[in-house]
Order: structure tokens, then C-alpha cells, then sequence
């Protein structure tokens, strides 16, 4: 588990070396740095690399409208998250997919998913390009499609030691805001999102706990929203006024997302207006029919409105709005609503109805969401006075053109309380023209004075890099976790790395907690060896305390368990064998044991036992207490026998008193005393058999 100091951060590479190379985390934007369009930010820290979002630019056709892949290495990418179906997040997926070296994993979510494929499929076959220029074909979306893994909002998943999770973003159907955890810091990915709850989807959520970064939109900078009812009824006074005159109303909006609340807009004006119900409204998208399965379908993803109205009849089945799929079915005869993609008139039916009825005044124009720099949407609504047509000649603009967004994107409102309750201790700003996002940046400045808030806005290509402090913790769980350990207690069990977090657990909880197991290897080895058996276990009674006999129940063999760990066996007059569970104990035991009786071999012409020694425990006892009195007499010269059997060491004139059967040393001089204390431990060590407890 990591815990984070406050990071550093800069956009430029910096002199100064970062604590440790591991603990440099890396933001590039490769698109929507300083920009809307083609939003795709690049994120690397500890060895983990991270793309959200991967879109194109509207404005731009062809390679121009791609991110800055050139800038990164697609095949070190471990996990690719698109946050919702917009062509400006996601319609470079195929190309990146398909054409390039990336072999990560791409989730989504659900209702994302089946949008996507519907959406780039009609992006194909409107976009006006040649071949060459063409980023990818359908047989490319189809193959994406199968290489793209869902996730659930709320749902946490682990790939190559990132987690990451997802909440509810407002926007579109099934837009989704990440969370990214690596090693403790943890990055919000917002996407577009909105706070605000509109006729079928739900606001933003907001994560129950601060990111370290929050990588967050700034489409509308410092801008705010009118009330949801003023713009509604703008929008429909607007179309009202228009097709009463006998004019005809053009809605230039993408095939999914803003379009669906405003058929739902229209659909129920048009209910409470029976003098409009001869007035047709169309829904001109190659996949009306489709689209509108989709919605039907994801219909719990919406708010409690949607799903109430859903219990009584189907609020997307509409009864006075009609498909039409191209402009050779449709009948242009009187006054008419027709909402087209797409919603920047660059191409398609809205651009073919744009070019048809821009120069008659009794007609209107509604551009309903946000405006790419570099559109014809955004150029009409500057209102100048002729515009081009797609034929190459000029036309003059005396259609009325009025822009009320229903744009479900943050406004100031909405970004500053965001960032209020959620305290992220870094933001990026992305997704924002660069005035727009300069005058924000200013605003959040003023507001996050007291905090230390850092607030940076980096350009396309251009890196933001932090450090960050982390710490290794590891934590007990399972059986070991049951008892708290007091201050200078050993905890012994495995140590289990998975990712960035380490766990220590007991072997038998090993398989509960991770999707390891434990198993056991039994070893055997057979040595010859002709002597006597007595003779092997005389000799591994001097090296070892426990040396216990039996005899095998199966084999009806003897047998002797040396130091509870290995059992030798007797298996024939010329053989002997070993057997033990595996461990470094056990292998170390069974190894002397291999020696020992190697060298009794080679000695059976001089050793000869025929039945076991009576151990004289009196003449041990002497015999080991004239050893330890040889070898002090060795280390201090001058040793006698005082009072109670006591031994008197002497060394330059300092006595040390030295009681044989507790080890305890009296005497003035400290020094001394360790010395005595500590040779006595050695020598009683190497005279006495190796107890079964030095094991442990």
C-alpha cells in the first residue's frame, strides 16, 4: 500500500534526479490538451501505462485527426479505457486497434459498447474522404469489437497490477468517469461529464473518497448554464414560431446522445400542441431504427423518471416523430422539424439539408450542444453573410440560426462544487479551448488559494511530471490476522506480491486468499551401507537429542526418526533409506544423515557393534565436564574449582565466578564476565546433541 506525500510536478524535465526512477508518474495529453477534439491522455507510472479515451478531431479528416500516437509507444499501453461512445473519445479506436502495435486491454461500458459500433459504422459511411484518407473500414470496427472487454459501473477490476474502477458520469448513455489505482496513488479520469440530471439520465456521481490527480473537462471554462426549463422553452419557442410561419427547422445533432433528450423535448411538446400535430418531425440518421433499439434496451441505466414513465408505456417509442434514413425519402413540401447528423454540419444529411435551405429567412437553424473551433456549425453562429456550400459555391446565411445548448457538459457551477467536495490535492485540465481553459484555470486559482492546490493546463504532447513518496506495507490476513501481535513479536508466514500490494498469510490460507496452492514433495534416497544398524544410530544420537526407534508397520523394518523430521530405514542387509518432507530443516538434517553414514561405510572393517552400548549417564556427564574444563583452560588459562563445583576464572588479576549448571558468571569486571558467559554457551552448544527446539 503507497501513501502519498505532496507530489512535485512540472512540465518540463526537470534537472534535479526524482527520489527514485519508479516513482515518476507521467501525464501526457496526446489530444484535447489546450483543444475539444480527439481527447486521448496518456498516463505512465511505475512501470504501468494507462490511455484514456481515444478520439478523433472533428474538425480534421483523415491522419490530421488523430492524436499524437507518433509520440508514444502503443505496445508498452497495459489498459485502454474509453469513457463514452462521442467520436471526439472514441472514434480512433478502430485505427488504434487494428493498425498499430498495441496489444493491451480496452474495456467499456456496456451501453457504450453497442453505441460504439453503431456510431462509427454511420461515421464511415458519412464521412466525405477519400480512401486513402479513410482511418478504417467497417470490417476494422467489427474486428475492434471483439477485442473490447465491458465493465460495470461500480465494478473493480485488476489488469498487470492497475486497478481501476468506474462511476456514473451524466453526459450520454453509459458515459463513464475512472478510477485508476497504482500502487496506492490513485488518478479520476472524468471524461465529459454533467451534474446535472436532465429528462433521461442521471447526474454525475461523485467518489466517495479525493484522487491524488483529478484529470477533469473545462469545455465551458467559466461559463454557466441557463436553468434546464429557460433553455427548453427556448428551444421550443424557437421551432414553434418557425413551422408556424411556414419555415422549416434544422436540429444539426449526432445520431445519439444530445438527440434523445430532445426528441423527448419535442415529442411531448408536440403532444400538448394538437395544432402541431400535422407538422412533421424526422429523425434523419441511417440508424434511427437502430439507435433507438439501443436506448430501449439500456433503459435501467437511466434516471427514476425514464424508468417510471418505461412502467406504463415505452418513453422512446415517440408518436410524432418519424426516421428518415436519406434525403431522397424525404418530401419537402410545407413546414417541418428535422433533426440530422452530424451535429458540426461538416457532412451528411444535416449538411445536405443546410446547403438546401440556408438562404430562405423563414427557416431556422438550432444548434442544440457544443461547437468544434473549425466546424460550419461554429462559423454560422458568428452569422456571416454568405457561407459555402458543399458544391463549392457560395450561398447567402438569411436562415435564422440560434444557438441553445443542451450540451450535458459541466458548466463552472458544476466543475467548481465538484472539485470542492472532492479536494484533489493536483488537477489537469483537458477537453477546453485554450482561452476558455486559461480563464478557468484563473477561477480555480482564486478558489483553491488556502489549499495548495496545484492546477496545471499542459498542451498537446506536453508532459506533467509528479513524484511520488511511497512505502511498502504489508498485511496479515487469514489466521494470522486474528491475533493482534504486541511490539517485538515475529510474524511468520508467506509473503504474497499481487500487483502492488503484499500480504502475509498463513500456508493453509494460501489458497482462500490468492490463487496459489501449497503442496508437498516427499524425498527418498537409498544408500548402500552393510554394517550394523545399532552403529548408525549411535552415531546420530552424538549429533542429534531426539533419535527415536520403531519399526515400520508395513515393512516390518527398522527404523529411527532423526530430529522429527527424517526417518532412515533399514531396508536390507545392504541398503539404507531416507525419507522426508521437503524443507530447508529437513534437507539440511537429511544431508548430515547422507554423510554419516558414508563414513560409517568406509570404517565397517573397524567397527563391529553387536548390540547396543549401555549408555552410563554418571560417565557422560564426567566425561563432558572435563571437555568444558579443557577447552576454558584453553581460552583463559587459569581455571580452578571453587566452592559448590563452582569454577573460578582468573584473567589479569579480574575473577569471574562460573556456576556449570545454571551458566551464570558472577564477578566485578563486565567484561569479563560476557566472556565467560558467552564461551560456557558455545562449548555447552558444541558438547551436548543438537535439540529438536534449535530447529524452529
Amino acid at each position: 500500500m503507497a501513501s502519498t506525500g505532496q507530489p512535485q510536478s512540472s512540465l518540463k524535465r526537470r534537472d534535479s534526479m526524482p527520489p527514485r526512477e519508479g516513482d515518476q508518474l507521467i501525464i501526457t495529453p496526446l489530444g484535447a490538451g489546450n483543444e475539444v477534439g480527439r481527447s486521448c491522455v496518456y498516463m505512465t507510472y511505475k512501470g504501468k501505462t494507462i490511455l484514456f479515451d481515444c478520439g478523433i478531431h472533428p474538425a480534421y479528416s483523415g491522419m490530421a485527426a488523430l492524436p499524437y500516437f507518433d509520440e508514444i509507444d502503443p505496445s508498452t499501453i497495459d489498459v485502454l479505457l474509453i469513457t463514452h461512445f462521442h467520436l471526439d473519445h472514441a472514434a480512433s479506436l478502430p485505427y488504434f486497434l487494428e493498425k498499430t502495435t498495441f496489444k493491451g486491454r480496452v474495456f467499456m461500458t456496456h451501453a457504450t459498447k453497442a453505441i460504439y459500433k453503431l456510431l462509427l459504422s454511420d461515421y464511415v459511411k458519412v464521412s466525405k474522404v477519400s480512401v486513402e484518407d479513410m482511418l478504417f473500414d467497417e470490417q476494422d470496427i467489427l474486428r475492434s469489437m471483439d477485442k473490447i472487454e465491458v465493465i460495470d459501473f461500480h465494478q473493480t477490476l485488476e489488469v498487470n497490477g492497475i486497478r481501476f474502477w468506474c462511476y456514473t458520469a451524466g453526459h450520454v448513455l453509459g458515459a463513464a468517469m475512472f478510477m485508476v489505482d497504482i500502487a496506492g496513488v490513485r488518478v479520476l479520469y472524468t471524461g465529459d461529464y454533467s451534474r446535472e440530471e436532465d429528462r433521461h439520465l442521471r447526474a454525475a456521481e461523485l467518489p466517495q473518497f479525493s484522487p491524488d490527480i483529478c484529470i477533469i473537462e473545462s469545455t465551458y471554462g467559466v461559463q454557466l448554464h441557463q436553468s434546464r426549463t429557460i433553455r427548453e422553452k427556448r428551444f421550443t419557442d424557437v421551432i414553434h414560431n418557425t413551422v408556424s410561419q411556414g419555415g422549416r427547422v434544422l436540429i444539426p445533432a449526432f445520431a445519439l446522445g444530445r438527440a434523445q433528450e430532445l426528441l423527448l423535448i419535442l415529442d411531448e411538446y408536440w403532444s400538448n400542441h394538437p395544432e402541431l400535430h400535422n407538422i412533421p418531425i424526422y429523425y434523419a440518421s441511417p440508424l434511427a431504427k437502430r439507435c433507438m433499439a439501443v436506448y430501449q434496451t439500456y433503459i435501467n441505466s437511466m434516471n427514476e423518471r425514464i424508468r417510471n414513465q418505461f412502467a406504463n408505456s415505452n418513453p422512446f417509442d415517440f408518436r410524432h416523430i418519424s426516421p428518415l434514413k436519406s434525403i431522397e425519402n424525404f418530401k419537402d413540401v410545407g413546414p417541418s422539424v428535422v433533426m440530422a447528423s452530424p451535429g458540426g454540419l461538416q457532412s451528411g444529411l444535416s449538411r445536405q439539408l443546410f446547403d438546401k435551405w440556408c438562404a430562405d429567412k423563414k427557416n431556422a437553424c438550432v444548434i442544440p450542444g457544443y461547437v468544434v473551433e473549425g466546424t460550419l456549425a461554429k462559423t454560422i453562429i458568428n452569422e456571416p453573410k454568405e457561407v459555402s456550400l458543399m458544391n463549392g459555391l457560395t450561398a447567402p446565411l438569411n436562415m435564422q440560426v440560434h444557438y441553445i445548448s443542451f450540451s450535458a457538459h459541466a458548466d463552472y457551477n458544476q466543475t467548481s462544487t465538484f472539485l470542492q467536495e472532492l479536494m484533489p490535492p493536483n488537477i489537469i485540465l483537458v477537453h477546453g479551448e485554450a482561452n476558455e481553459m486559461m480563464r478557468l484555470k484563473q477561477k480555480l486559482v482564486s478558489l483553491f488559494t488556502d489549499s495548495n492546490t496545484k492546477i496545471i493546463t499542459p498542451k498537446n504532447c506536453q508532459s506533467v511530471e509528479m513524484y511520488f513518496n511511497s512505502e511498502k506495507m504489508a498485511k496479515t490476513i487469514g489466521k494470522l490476522a486474528e491475533k493482534t501481535p504486541e511490539v517485538g513479536d515475529t510474524v511468520n508466514g508467506l509473503l504474497v506480491k499481487k500487483g502492488f500490494s503484499y500480504q502475509i498469510m498463513a500456508p493453509d490460507d494460501l489458497h482462500i486468499f490468492s490463487q496459489l496452492s501449497t503442496g508437498n514433495v516427499t524425498q527418498r534416497i537409498t544408500i548402500p551401507y552393510s554394517g550394523a544398524f545399532g552403529v548408525i544410530k549411535h552415531r546420530l544420537k552424538q549429533i542429534y537429542e531426539s533419535v527415536e526407534s520403531s519399526t515400520d508397520e508395513e515393512s516390518n523394518v527398522q527404523t529411527l526418526r532423526v530430529h522429527e523430521r527424517v526417518t532412515v530405514k533399514h531396508e536390507s542387509e545392504n541398503h539404507i533409506s531416507l525419507h522426508w518432507t521437503a524443507d530447508p530443516v529437513s534437507d539440511m538434517v537429511s544431508d548430515s544423515i547422507v554423510a554419516l553414514v558414508l563414513n560409517a561405510s568406509r570404517e565397517i572393517p573397524k567397527v563391529v557393534v553387536e548390540s547396543e552400548p549401555v549408555v552410563d549417564e554418571v560417565e557422560e556427564e564426567k566425561k563432558a565436564e572435563k571437555i568444558v574444563h579443557a577447552l576454558l583452560v584453553s581460552l583463559f588459562g587459569d581455571v580452578k574449582l571453587g566452592e559448590n563445583g563452582k569454577l573460578v576464572i582468573t584473567v589479569d588479576g579480574n575473577a569471574a565466578i562460573l556456576d556449570k549448571q545454571t551458566g551464570d558468571v558472577e564477578g566485578e569486571n563486565e567484561g569479563l564476565k560476557e566472556r565467560v558467559r558467552t564461551a560456557f554457551r558455545r562449548i555447552q552448544n558444541a558438547v551436548k546433541p543438537i535439540p529438536v527446539s534449535a530447529s524452529y
